[in-house]
């Protein structure tokens, strides 16, 4: 990349960020302009690419949250830092139709939290995160 000069540089970074944003959405079932991501990435990053499209809310806080992991991926990660990316992807508190706790653990009362594909009625878990008891415990160890 330093052979490459600052625009070349800046241009690959605005396009890998973009594919991070656009993609890791994707995995998650949301699929967000191209174009509003780009252009909200080039306005926070300052990069000069034309005509703006104008971003969606629900994209300028996933660019945001990406721009925190990977910008200031020297920072100290915490509970407090983990829930303002978590309130980002989930601003209405809603994942889908599920109602969900925005910026705190999960309780017991919410359910276990699961990856499931396939119909209602021939649904498979693909996998079932830990019981919501040990959530602080296990998240405490992750972050120390």
């Amino acid at each position: 990349m330093e052979e490459l000069g600052f625009k070349l540089k800046t241009e690959a970074n605005l396009e890998a960020l973009t594919e991070e944003v656009t993609k890791s959405s994707e995995i998650e079932g949301e699929v967000l302009s191209r174009d509003q991501v780009r252009s909200s990435l080039a306005r926070r990053l300052g990069v000069d690419i034309g005509t703006l499209t104008p971003a969606e809310r629900n994209v300028e806080d996933i660019v945001e949250m990406t721009l925190d992991a990977t910008g200031k991926y020297n920072t100290p990660l915490t509970s407090e830092r983990l829930f303002g990316w978590h309130a980002a992807l989930f601003p209405t508190g809603r994942s889908g139709m599920t109602k969900i706790a925005v910026g705190a653990w999960r309780t017991e009362e919410s359910g276990p939290m699961q990856v499931v594909s396939g119909a209602i009625g021939r649904e498979r878990v693909h996998y079932e995160a830990p019981k919501a008891a040990l959530l602080p415990d296990e998240m405490k160890a992750f972050i120390d």
